[in-house]
């Protein structure tokens, strides 16, 4: 019923309380409630209106709670990632997926504003330049109950900054590889002991993300078709030892180089099982990874890609797994998509330094805190049925759609300035339906 999806959705919310001061946690408590309640454009003050909280809290005290007030992001996301790796079994793998969206805006006084290439409306040869902001996210992929496919939630943000805006502010330019890095950094402090495997397409392979990083991550991504691979040397029982065996044909030529045997397996991707048909080489990938064995998987490609080919600094995993894996890195995409389209991650009105470096790292907070409170329960409750359509018959999963629409239903009428007062009234309301029925009790009130 709704005070129980409401009462678990405040103790999920709750779990982010040590990263803030307790009237900061308030005030993100309100934001979160009403940003999650907003239909349409996506705003602070409608937040406030959608919460209810206009006209009985001045608005300049949440504007504040992105602009001046102490709370960190990077905590925050530690909160979230703790309670991520609490739902996994103990001797599971952490996979991750590290990839950049950009979000379009325009304004002459927004913080970190800059052109950037569309990737969505840019080709191999017409590249669109669109004014916005680039974030680089890294997200923890997990399976949820109520869907089949993977979820990726993510858990940390960084603002990437073109060259120009970096000269104009007098700044230091950091690349998004950098970016990358700082956050693969402190993901693994964040992880101990525990194993990590990292997702990553071809822009973030490559030696600035990867060298001296895979000692204690797996990485798996796209593999350049010129790489440079080299094998394992043959030591001839004299002189001194190579570091490195003869120089190997790159992706692109052991693709067509008869040496190299075709092989085929079965593998589930993207929901779809197909048979694949590839060449694999263990080598050393010099200029990258210098003295770390990777495996590389070269696929015959039946679309307009001439070849595909991947890597995995383990040599050990199996073409399957390396092909899964990589094809999880899938699912932040749709993230991406969920937070534009449903939490407005691109409406944020934000134009202050820290305003802008925190409204979207939020966000992505509030959308990674509303997936794990549906998939600890609340996907089983009537309220999270979504409504019939005619010409969607086959919809058998559910999407983050539907869980913003869930907790829009549960949160219907409850005051969020009185948290006690309004999770008894929704219990109250929620035993007189279960009396009278539904109709009887909306058309009573």
């Amino acid at each position: 019923m709704a005070h129980e999806l409401v009462s678990t959705l405040l103790d999920w919310f709750h779990r982010l309380s040590p990263a803030f001061t307790k009237p900061s946690w308030r005030n993100a408590l309100i934001v979160f409630l009403g940003w999650t309640q907003i239909c349409g454009g996506h705003a602070v003050t409608g937040a406030l209106v959608a919460a209810g909280v206009a006209g009985r809290r001045h608005h300049a005290a949440f504007h504040r709670f992105f602009s001046r007030s102490t709370w960190n992001t990077d905590a925050v996301g530690w909160q979230l990632f703790r309670s991520i790796v609490s739902l996994l079994p103990k001797d599971a793998t952490i996979e991750v997926v590290v990839d950049d969206t950009l979000t379009k805006k325009s304004g002459p006084k927004i913080f970190g504003l800059g052109t950037h290439v569309d990737p969505v409306m840019s080709t191999l040869h017409y590249k669109v330049l669109t004014f916005g902001h680039v974030w680089v996210v890294l997200s923890v992929v997990v399976q949820v109950p109520f869907s089949g496919r993977p979820w990726a939630l993510p858990v940390l943000f960084r603002l990437y900054r073109s060259k120009a805006d970096c000269a104009r502010r007098r700044a230091q330019h950091r690349t998004k590889t950098e970016l990358a890095r700082e956050m693969l950094t402190v993901l693994q402090g964040w992880v101990g002991e525990r194993r990590v495997r990292v997702a990553l397409d071809s822009a973030y392979s490559n030696a600035p993300v990867l060298r001296g990083m895979t000692e204690k991550m797996t990485f798996v991504g796209a593999l350049r078709p010129d790489a440079a691979l080299y094998a394992v040397p043959v030591y001839p029982g004299h002189g001194p030892r190579r570091r490195y065996g003869d120089k190997l044909p790159n992706p692109k030529q052991i693709l067509s180089d008869r040496r190299y045997p075709w092989h085929s397996c079965e593998v589930v991707l993207y929901g779809r099982k197909r048979i694949i048909h590839y060449k694999t080489v263990d080598a050393y990938w010099r200029r990258v990874i210098r003295r770390q064995l990777v495996r590389a998987v070269v696929v015959r490609s039946p679309g307009d890609a001439k070849i595909r080919a991947f890597f995995s600094t383990d040599p050990t995993m199996s073409v399957p797994e390396i092909l899964t894996a990589y094809a999880k890195r899938w699912s932040t995409e749709v993230c991406f998509r969920d937070l534009k389209q449903e939490l407005g991650f691109a409406d944020s009105q934000a134009r202050t330094r820290k305003a802008v470096e925190r409204t979207a790292p939020f966000l992505g907070y509030c959308y990674t805190t509303l997936v794990l409170w549906f998939a600890a329960g609340a996907w089983q409750s009537p309220l999270a049925k979504p409504p019939l359509r005619p010409w969607y018959p086959h919809k058998k999963q559910l999407c983050f759609a539907d869980i913003v629409r869930c907790a829009r239903r549960a949160l219907d009428h409850f005051d969020v300035l009185d948290l006690e007062g309004g999770l008894e009234a929704l219990r109250a309301r929620d035993e007189a339906r279960a009396r009278h029925g539904p109709d009887e009790v909306r058309f009573a009130a």
